[in-house]
């Protein structure tokens, strides 16, 4: 077969032959040949390809209000930069998350794409870089070391926005059944055990309370995020930056992203610092933590169909095992469930590699959004599959809880103010040793008029609705 047509191109190490169509250049070329590792590519995480576009914008509009291009490159870097933006050219961000060099790579080849890009627009062809340089005109007044971690840090701002609003979709759902359920009495249980009643609506409303305490968390580290180094270069000492390029490139940013992005006080400091991402790292475990539980708990209430608790259905969406007919399993939850474990192993990656650092830079950094970028975009699909593949389609068996309820000898807990303790306690025992249930054995006794009964044993009551 015939080999496809190339173009030369030439760095430090020489001369290599790249693709003739591609938009990335030589030392992109150069990283895919050393970097198999993952098989994950920058392609599958477009809030990061688009950050380091909105990046490369801002670095690009403030170069111009320095003085260190005219008109003409800026305006055909301000069309590039703005495609990426919109997804264009993200199949040319080939280069697997995992990768050495802090970054460089990753760098490189946005700025190639950008030039290659840019050079099209001006009217050149692919490699013409004396008009558009990777190095001169797209990482002008740049390095890898405030470029990268910038882009990061507004990628990740852009995904938790995204996350936020699908969790939040997830707790609406969770609220509404809560609502739908409101008035459905059943047990509660401590250490797996016969608690007090409680409604299958305060269950679920729970389920979405403890969401949303997660979500504050997000909203809160979202700040954090959008702290930056741009302008720092190399190790935050501004080397070949001009005067005044770090504060109009943050300006920048924050209009093209839309995000509230400040400069960081001390760039040295923030150079090498990577606790933003072990902060936000650090709240996704907690909210995996939290989905887990929830999850664990749809699958123990729904469980039987005839031996488990059967309180609640999830919505039936494939057989079960192949050797069991008409068994169905609570997938959803359960997918749900690897993707929490997943992200809380993630966390402890993050963790380490922050701790990896050494002097006036973190080489790491890949790994860090390589765990990042993963943990939004399955916390994104899971949100989104839990709620529609399940919640919204729970349904409950009121005879069930009913069940319980009346033969549960938790409900002798609302007869200790009544009756004390010591009565309360051997009716209890009496019940677990006969199978009888606590009202039966109080009318036998006559220990209380129907209308006590009624009153101390009133749902709404038992369940904290209204006082006693």
């Amino acid at each position: 077969m015939p080999s496809s047509p190339t173009r030369i191109e030439h760095d430090l190490l020489g001369d290599k032959a790249v693709p003739a169509e591609a938009y990335y250049g030589v030392q992109t070329a150069r990283a895919l040949e050393n970097f198999h590792i993952s098989g994950v590519e920058l392609s599958l995480y477009p809030n990061l390809i688009k950050a380091f576009a909105m990046v490369k914008l801002a670095a690009a509009r403030a170069n111009f209000e320095c003085g260190q291009f005219g008109k003409v490159v800026l305006g055909a870097m301000e069309k590039a930069c703005q495609e990426v933006i919109e997804g264009r050219l993200h199949d040319q961000f080939r280069l697997d998350v995992f990768q050495g060099g802090a970054g460089t790579s990753t760098n490189m080849n946005a700025n190639e794409v950008i030039a290659n890009r840019a050079l099209e627009l001006m009217g050149h062809r692919k490699g013409e870089y004396t008009h558009c340089d990777p190095h001169d005109h797209v990482n002008r007044s740049q390095s890898t070391n405030d470029a990268y971690p910038t882009a990061l840090h507004v990628g990740m701002a852009l995904g938790n926005i995204q996350l936020v609003a699908e969790v939040r979709e997830l707790i609406a759902a969770f609220r509404a059944k809560g609502k739908e359920f409101a008035k459905l009495l059943k047990m509660g249980r401590t250490q797996l055990q016969d608690a007090v009643p409680m409604t299958l609506g305060q269950e679920f409303e729970a389920f979405a309370e403890t969401l949303a305490g997660e979500i504050k968390a997000l909203d809160t580290v979202q700040g954090v995020l959008c702290e930056t180094n741009m302008g720092a270069t190399a190790i935050g000492t501004g080397l070949n930056a001009p005067v005044g390029y770090a504060e109009k490139c943050t300006r920048h940013l924050a209009l093209v992203s839309g995000l509230p992005i400040r400069l960081a006080e001390n760039l040295i400091e923030a150079t090498q610092d990577t606790q933003a991402f072990v902060l936000y790292s650090s709240c996704m475990k907690s909210l995996a933590i939290k989905l887990s539980k929830v999850c664990n708990d749809l699958r123990l209430l729904s469980s039987g169909p005839r031996c488990g608790l059967r309180e609640i259905n999830l919505p039936a969406r494939q057989p079960g095992p192949s050797i069991m007919p008409g068994k169905v399993n609570p997938v959803i939850p359960e997918v749900v469930n690897m993707v929490c474990f997943r992200v809380i192993g993630s966390d402890l990656t993050v963790s380490m590699a922050a701790e990896g650092g050494q002097l006036q830079l973190n080489v790491f950094e890949p790994v860090i959004a390589a765990c990042i970028f993963e943990a939004q975009t399955l916390f994104v699909n899971a949100a989104r599959t839990l709620r529609v593949h399940c919640v919204e389609g729970i349904t409950a068996n009121p005879e069930v809880m009913r069940h319980y309820v009346d033969y549960s000898i938790g409900t002798v807990t609302a007869l200790n103010p009544v009756i004390g303790y010591d009565r309360a306690t051997e009716l209890a025992a009496e019940a677990m040793k006969t199978g009888r249930g606590i009202l039966e054995l109080l009318r036998e006794r006559k220990l209380l008029s129907e209308e006590e009964i009624a009153s101390v044993l009133d749902p709404a009551a038992m369940t904290g609705q209204r006082p006693a």
